[in-house]
């Protein structure tokens, strides 16, 4: 925080007039990009993906004394298309005007393709731009976006298929101790496994607190249904990806024969707007998911919660709870955030500041500038795969 409080004591001492336009005309001066790979804890594996390792792309953007912090999880090549190719639309252009910065950043993948690495890519430097303004204003993302909530509700997201039927009941069972009142799990791999497995969840949390599962496609249509049959009757009231994302007529189907109070949620691996515009005009989803490290950062991810209100659809964040929290209270039909294992495990491990549920919310800190994080560069180094130190 060092860092912060010396802009900001420049700030308080410099005459308003001064203050006011020497960040008005603040431009960013430098962009650094880095990636690390983290182990997880033990084997991951959910319907159609297994995975030993989780890699964040981190980059930092400079202007005027300060310095804002943003990231995806995504992949090292992520990090070299920003060295490539988006630094150069960023340096030495308004570190306040987000929107112009992303619209650069867009054309200038043209060529490459939107969803996927590009989108990642955007979203990790649009991040520390929203970053770095609200540290040069002297708030925290969520006040400078304007608060819809004050805060905003987690839920516990992890039960992996890799898991022993004890690993999941430890897991959910903790995070309903901890004042959790959802929790999501993994099934799909063994569509067979799968009600002894969920039968096991209920029983750990209890019957207060909302039990989710998410198949990440890994179903066929009828399958789904019948799925979706069996869990109701222990109490399931969110189904994600029953069938492939890509499928909006199945998941329309389903969403229309599922049994009542289950919600059929999707949009995790929405790149752009009209991907999410796609998912709603189809009415394949009671739930629109977006990533802001995926949908091109903050400003997507807002774009994807204006089109869920405007469908009348709530609207869910997906992973990266600290950065997800700031971004999810701004919007008016947001309704939770995930607090998802691998990403808070991270999050905690390379950040000061990491935001962690209190009574089942998370709050954003206004005393915090930007996303109110700042690296633990010593822990971090060891994980470092690409890039320069971020001292």
């Amino acid at each position: 925080m060092r860092a912060t409080n010396d802009v900001r004591n420049k700030i308080l001492q410099a005459p308003s007039n001064v203050v006011v336009e020497s960040v008005y005309a603040a431009k960013v001066e430098r962009l650094e990009v880095s990636a690390y790979r983290v182990p997880t804890e033990t084997p991951e594996a959910d319907g159609t993906l297994a995975w030993s390792e989780t890699t964040l792309v981190l980059v930092r953007a400079s202007a005027c004394g300060a310095r804002g912090l943003g990231y995806s999880f995504a992949d090292i090549a992520t990090a070299t298309l920003i060295d490539d190719h988006l630094k150069r639309e960023v340096i030495g252009h308004s570190a306040l005007n987000i929107s112009e910065n992303w619209t650069s950043m867009v054309r200038a993948i043209r060529n490459f393709g939107r969803p996927g690495i590009c989108s990642m890519a955007i979203a990790a430097v649009d991040n520390a731009l929203w970053d770095l303004k609200a540290r040069l204003l002297g708030l925290c993302v969520a006040d400078l976006l304007g608060r819809a909530h004050s805060s905003i509700p987690a839920y516990g997201s992890g039960g992996f298929t890799s898991y022993s039927d004890d690993d999941l009941k430890r897991q959910l069972g903790d995070w309903s101790a901890q004042g959790l009142t959802s929790v999501k799990m993994k099934v799909g791999s063994d569509p067979a496994a799968d009600l002894r497995r969920v039968r096991a969840a209920r029983g750990a949390i209890g019957a207060a607190v909302e039990l989710f599962v998410d198949a990440n496609g890994a179903y066929c249509r009828k399958e789904a249904l019948d799925k979706a049959s069996q869990f109701a009757d222990l109490g399931v009231s969110w189904f994600e990806e029953p069938v492939s994302s890509d499928d909006l007529d199945g998941l329309r189907s389903i969403r229309e024969h599922a049994p009542p109070g289950m919600r059929i949620a999707a949009g995790e691996y929405g790149y752009d707007p009209y991907y999410f515009r796609r998912m709603l005009q189809s009415g394949a989803v009671d739930v629109l998911q977006a990533d802001a490290t995926r949908c091109a950062g903050v400003t997507g991810f807002l774009a994807a919660g204006n089109l869920s209100a405007a469908f009348s659809v709530p609207f869910s964040a997906h992973t990266a709870p600290s950065l997800h929290a700031h971004a999810a209270c701004a919007i008016p039909c947001a309704t939770n955030v995930e607090y998802f294992f691998d990403h808070y495990r991270i999050e905690g491990m390379f950040f000061e500041g990491a935001l962690v549920p209190s009574g089942g919310m998370l709050s954003p800190d206004s005393a915090r500038p930007g996303f109110g994080l700042e690296c633990k560069q010593a822990d971090m180094e060891k994980y470092k795969v690409y890039g320069n130190s971020v001292a």
